[in-house]
């Protein structure tokens, strides 16, 4: 990393730092930091509305879109095989976990024959 770089870097840090403790102090909601599980959670809840597992946090109700969910479904299992080797063991567990109960709500969902 260049001089130049790592000063940028440094300086975006310390812009996101003062702007959470503003943020804080004025009682105003603070993202939570960014990480692998948080990722795949938000992506997993996103399909498990779109499965109608869970209700739409807009709408209350439960909807389904079954293409949004294979298509959330494949970019979890895309992570799982790029990440393959880089990822601790309880990151990887959540994420296979996940996948595993995502497809079977997406099989009982689309199962030929089911009238839903």
């Amino acid at each position: 990393m260049t001089e130049l770089n790592k000063n940028i870097d440094e300086n975006w840090k310390e812009a996101a730092e003062k702007e959470k403790d503003k943020l804080k102090i004025e009682g105003k909601f603070v993202p939570p930091e960014p990480d692998f599980n948080f990722f795949i959670t938000t992506l997993g809840l996103q399909a498990s509305i779109s499965l109608g597992v869970v209700a739409n946090p807009s709408t209350n109700k439960k909807e389904e879109d079954p293409s949004q969910a294979k298509f959330i479904i494949d970019t979890l299992g895309m992570l799982k095989e790029k990440t393959k080797g880089n990822l601790k063991k309880e990151e990887t567990d959540l994420l296979e976990n996940m996948l595993y109960e995502l497809r079977m709500h997406y099989i009982s969902k689309t199962k030929p024959g089911d009238e839903k």
